[in-house]
């Protein structure tokens, strides 16, 4: 079976394509035959004017057919596609969901903060690790920061805040929505000692990827801080060019960092996992469960 998510976040516009294949013994492979990224940066926009201007709407028009024909090309058999901060904010959403559907017919869902958490929770990455632990996902995009508690096979809590890299390039982030986060990570991880971090987005992927650790070992906080230090003191364009970045990514590293290591700290998290996992995925993996049903 071959399915495709979309993501329509507040940075870039992802389309992934997997094939899932299910053995008899009960396991299931999820084999990624595609991962496209078009910074659209539709956040900047929104979160400056309240809509997202005719431009970003045809280029996002444009974008979507042309996921539209790639999915076509993989035989993709079912799709979905959600959009995140950017879109919840704009008040001309309705409309572009609209002209989409009508131009390319693809539905997209405008999600809530909590939904976001409940797919991202989808990609099942705590229940591989110890039982008797406590895990803390933190998913940082353009608009929002999606954190979600697992402890002992339970969940928590899941929460949204409108904290993300574009708002905070955009200063759109206010002091009171730092102190509430801050307030709210301390006080419900408080009875939990030992919590280990989880972290998706593109993001700590690319902190990661820099890094160069192995597979499977988490980050420290300590590095964290340090590569928070290191490009904060430096220009765009010499993280461009030190690191290899491309433009839209060389900016938002730094708010990234700061978001990551603020939860870390508050929750008292040592150190960060780095499962490369998103919306997407777990879009794919609420999408075959769906199907699997009927």
């Amino acid at each position: 079976m071959i399915l495709a998510a979309i993501d329509i976040g507040s940075n870039a516009v992802r389309l992934l394509i997997t094939e899932v294949s299910e053995y008899k013994d009960g396991t299931i492979d999820y084999t990624k035959l595609n991962l496209l990224r078009v910074p659209l940066r539709l956040g900047f926009d929104v979160f400056s004017e309240g809509i997202i201007s005719p431009v970003k709407v045809e280029k996002l028009i444009d974008t979507m057919r042309s996921y539209q024909l790639l999915m076509k090309v993989y035989n993709v058999e079912a799709v979905k596609a959600c959009a995140t901060s950017a879109m919840r904010d704009a008040r001309n959403a309705p409309l572009i969901v609209e002209k989409v559907k009508e131009l390319t017919g693809i539905e997209i869902s405008v999600i809530s903060g909590r939904e976001e958490a409940n797919i991202i929770y989808e990609t099942h990455i705590a229940e591989k690790l110890s039982d008797d632990q406590s895990y803390l996902y933190i998913d940082v995009g353009g608009g929002s920061t999606e954190l979600t508690l697992f402890s002992r096979n339970q969940i928590v809590f899941k929460e949204s805040f409108n904290i993300g890299t574009i708002r905070m390039l955009s200063d759109k982030v206010s002091e009171s929505q730092w102190e509430h986060m801050k307030w709210f990570v301390k006080t419900h991880t408080k009875d939990y000692p030992t919590v280990h971090a989880i972290g998706s987005g593109g993001n700590i992927n690319k902190i990661f990827s820099i890094s160069k650790r192995k597979e499977g070992k988490p980050l420290p906080l300590e590095l964290l801080k340090d590569y928070y230090k290191e490009l904060n003191s430096s220009t765009v364009e010499e993280r461009m060019h030190i690191y290899n970045l491309r433009q839209d990514r060389a900016d938002v590293l730094v708010p990234a960092l700061q978001i990551y290591t603020s939860v870390m700290r508050w929750a008292g998290a040592e150190e960060i996992y780095v499962p490369k996992i998103g919306l997407a995925d777990g879009l794919i993996k609420v999408m075959y469960q769906e199907r699997k049903v009927k």
